[in-house]
């Protein structure tokens, strides 16, 4: 059976390989003619447990069965105890439960200038990475580092600060500016080539944002 490259019905957001796949199960798959793939992409490095996961599968079903979704306007005992596990592994004070990345970095740009505001800049700025990747919202894309992602998409928001990356320096001076409310960093850059950020780099960086 051949594949089409584009789906008829659905947004032909990526350019999609000739291949339909049916199941998985751990770090494997299977496509709909019974071949089996080592799956390196996880989902694009989300399904970090793998496919067909023992203890997942069957909590996801059990609460499934209970309840499909709920709002925030009420106590989910599930997600309170997680999030208090959560809090204990981390040494961090809160949790907050998004989709994906993309929603929890637009969550931290909102923050941050939310935190901005609050200490009387009035228009605050965020310190990000060249060729970093942040999401694909218009927010996002705006702090994103890859140039060739946002065409087509402007005019996007102001507000970001951009400094080479690995260069403790140029953090630095442009951590001076007085608008400046927080600094965006992925520790190991992906999307514009893989680029790990040096320890001493993000300790430096956590000083100076602790300063």
């Amino acid at each position: 059976m051949t594949v089409p490259a584009a789906s008829p019905h659905t947004m032909n957001t990526y350019g999609r390989l000739p291949v339909a796949m049916s199941h998985g199960d751990g770090v494997r798959v299977w496509d709909t003619q019974g071949k089996r793939y080592l799956d390196g992409l996880a989902g694009i490095a989300v399904n970090t447990l793998g496919h067909n996961h023992p203890k997942l599968v069957p909590a996801l079903q059990d609460q499934v069965a209970k309840m499909m979704h709920i709002c925030n306007y009420y106590h989910i005992p599930g997600q309170e105890a997680l999030a208090a596990k959560l809090v204990a592994l981390s040494g961090l004070t809160n949790v907050f439960f998004c989709n994906s990345g993309l929603e929890a970095n637009e969550a931290a740009i909102k923050l941050a200038r939310k935190f901005g505001h609050g200490k009387g800049i009035a228009v605050p700025h965020i310190i990000v990475l060249e060729k970093s990747f942040h999401g694909r919202s218009i927010a996002t894309l705006a702090a994103t580092g890859n140039e060739k992602i946002k065409e087509g998409f402007g005019p996007l928001p102001e507000g970001f600060l951009r400094v080479p990356v690995n260069d403790i320096a140029a953090m630095r001076e442009a951590a001076r500016d007085p608008r400046v409310c927080a600094v965006f960093v992925e520790t190991i850059q992906g999307e514009g080539g893989v680029t790990p950020l040096q320890r001493q780099y993000l300790k430096d960086v956590r000083a100076l944002c602790d300063a």
